[in-house]
């Protein structure tokens, strides 16, 4: 998404930012919490800081819910991190900043329902501000969203697709189909050649245009993820189910596992950068089940499923 060097970042938009994700990050915890309901989970609030010396110092706020009446489990984090070396996986783009002291913050959301009815879905938005050695601070902006379902129900596809491409239309009618692009390439793994999902919109390294327009395309995403994936929650969490849906779901919820540990950037960065383990891993759902060389019954829902995947214009 980027055609130039990042420009340097002025501390007031560093701090608009900061406060953004942080009420970013409290507005989707309370969505979340409306939909579980007065008889359902509430979310943990995990405040932490590691200390300066740290290879990955800084702060942030996890909210983690488990057993709740409609998320089985699901995390909405925000974390700020500054280190004395930018990891390789930080920046596609840019590998010559590697090593170069730098801080991120951002939000970051995995939801994993029950119901295998229900779709799980990502986002993640962020930003990163890196100095190098002979140069002023530069920054950019990256994140998205995708959806994971378990069954086809093209009409909830359509609404997150479309829901996304509304929200981006201010920024020109090339954005969307460009992150949907980048989206379908990221969230594929190439070990299994399948799609992880039905994808959404992915963007890295974004800076053209100045500060101001990327942290209002950023806002933009982060803003439209509740009325493009909770509405689905909503109308598919009281649809019976039995031990097969949960079955299929565990197996299709390995592909997620697999995606998250081998492929995921976000992840390794956290990882390999000393990150906060429990706060990186609270992606991970709750129950797996991987069986050898399986293949669904053709014709049944759990094959339709495959017909989905691959990537094709939804919006």
């Amino acid at each position: 998404m980027s055609d130039t060097a990042p420009r340097p970042a002025a501390a007031q938009g560093g701090s608009a930012a900061e406060a953004w994700f942080r009420e970013l990050q409290q507005r989707l915890v309370a969505a979340c919490e409306e939909l579980e309901g007065a008889e359902g989970g509430r979310f943990l609030r995990d405040a932490w800081e590691k200390p300066s010396e740290a290879a990955l110092a800084g702060e942030g706020l996890t909210c983690v819910i488990e057993g709740g009446r409609v998320f089985e489990r699901g995390g909405v984090a925000f974390s700020k991190v500054r280190g004395a070396a930018l990891p390789a996986s930080a920046t596609a783009a840019r590998p010559q900043l590697a090593g170069a002291p730098f801080t991120a913050m951002g939000v970051s959301l995995v939801l994993h329902p029950e119901n295998p009815y229900c779709p799980t879905a990502h986002l993640n938005v962020r930003a990163l501000a890196v100095t190098p050695a002979d140069g002023e601070p530069l920054w950019w902006f990256g994140g998205g969203c995708d959806l994971t379902p378990y069954y086809p129900f093209e009409e909830d596809i359509r609404h997150f697709h479309g829901t996304l491409k509304q929200a981006l239309a201010p920024f020109g009618a090339e954005v969307y189909p460009d992150m949907k692009k980048a989206c379908d390439a990221y969230f594929h793994l190439p070990h299994r050649n399948e799609p992880r999902g039905v994808g959404g919109v992915f963007f890295d390294d974004l800076d053209t245009g100045g500060f101001e327009r990327c942290f209002a395309l950023t806002r933009a995403v982060g803003d439209a993820f509740a009325d493009a994936y909770l509405p689905l929650v909503a109308r598919r969490q009281d649809t019976p189910f039995g031990e097969r849906e949960r079955d299929f779901q565990a197996y299709r919820r390995g592909r997620y596992v697999e995606f998250n540990l081998i492929w995921d950037r976000g992840t390794l960065f956290g990882l390999h950068g000393d990150g906060r383990t429990e706060s990186i891993l609270m992606s991970m759902p709750p129950l797996v089940r991987w069986k050898y060389d399986w293949q669904p019954e053709p014709g049944s829902p759990e094959a339709r499923i495959y017909a989905l995947l691959p990537p094709r214009d939804w919006a």
